[in-house]
């Protein structure tokens, strides 16, 4: 017996809100039905374990995450642009053997672009 990813899940204050972002992000539909307490992005057919979870928990982020969302981009600049334009914020930048930077959602969970 062995189990298989359904999807990733994050603790939120509003978990509509924090949906939507990411779904714009990545564009990918926010799942119907959901609500501050609980949203998800549909998972995309072909990629077995790639739903996207919210939940609304009653504490704030404390700490940097454990795990984090790297996102590729062939279009740097212009793809940090539109992430800040849907609310995230840039924490900083490495450029190095690889070009990323690292932003936060609105609720301060840190995320890479990668430039791609």
């Amino acid at each position: 017996m062995s189990s298989t990813v359904f999807g990733v899940s994050f603790d939120a204050q509003d978990a509509q809100a924090i949906a939507t972002f990411w779904a714009e992000a990545i564009g990918r539909p926010v799942a119907d039905g959901g609500t501050a307490d609980n949203a998800s992005i549909d998972a995309d057919p072909a990629v077995p374990g790639s739903r996207i979870g919210f939940h609304k928990v009653p504490e704030g982020k404390s700490v940097k995450n454990r795990l984090h969302f790297d996102l590729i981009t062939s279009d740097f600049e212009a793809e940090i642009t539109r992430l800040i334009g849907l609310g995230a914020s840039k924490l900083n930048e490495v450029k190095a053997a690889r070009h990323w930077a690292t932003l936060a959602d609105p609720e301060g969970n840190e995320f890479d672009v990668i430039d791609g």
